[in-house]
Formats: C-alpha cells, sequence, structure tokens
C-alpha cells in the first residue's frame, strides 16, 4: 500500500502574526493560531493573517514590507 506523502506546505508555518514587542511590533510566523493555556497570547497579538500557499515560502522580512505593521498606540 503506497503512503501519501504531504505536501511541503503542510510542514510551512500557516499564518503571519504582528506581535507585541518591546520596542514596537515583531513579525512572526505561527504554525497555528493555538493561543494556548488560558489565552495568555491573545493580548500580545497585533495583527494575524493566513498566508495563501504561495506566500508561505517567504521570508519574514519580504512578509514585513507586503503586509505592514498595524498602528500601535504607545501609551
Amino acid at each position: 500500500m503506497a503512503r501519501t506523502r504531504t505536501t511541503d506546505a503542510d510542514d510551512l508555518p500557516r499564518y503571519f502574526v504582528w506581535v507585541r514587542g518591546l520596542e514596537g511590533p515583531e513579525p512572526q510566523k505561527w504554525m497555528a493560531m493555538d493561543f494556548g493555556i488560558g489565552d495568555w497570547k491573545r493580548p500580545l497579538v497585533l495583527a494575524y493573517l493566513e498566508l495563501p500557499e504561495d506566500e508561505r515560502r517567504l521570508s519574514l522580512s519580504m512578509l514585513a514590507r507586503r503586509y505592514p505593521p498595524p498602528r500601535v498606540d504607545l501609551s
């Protein structure tokens, strides 16, 4: 019996996320939008986008230029 091989896109981060960093918004790539126990990550997430399969291979810096950070109130 032949095994079905998963595509490479299945192994790549699926979400592009802007999180609250110490010096302003920071970009990240996440595999899943799992906020964990007690949703401790939720207040840190400023914006997120599910990436199309053809964009999942792009570098973090390229995605950050393509999808700029949201405006953040620093007060």
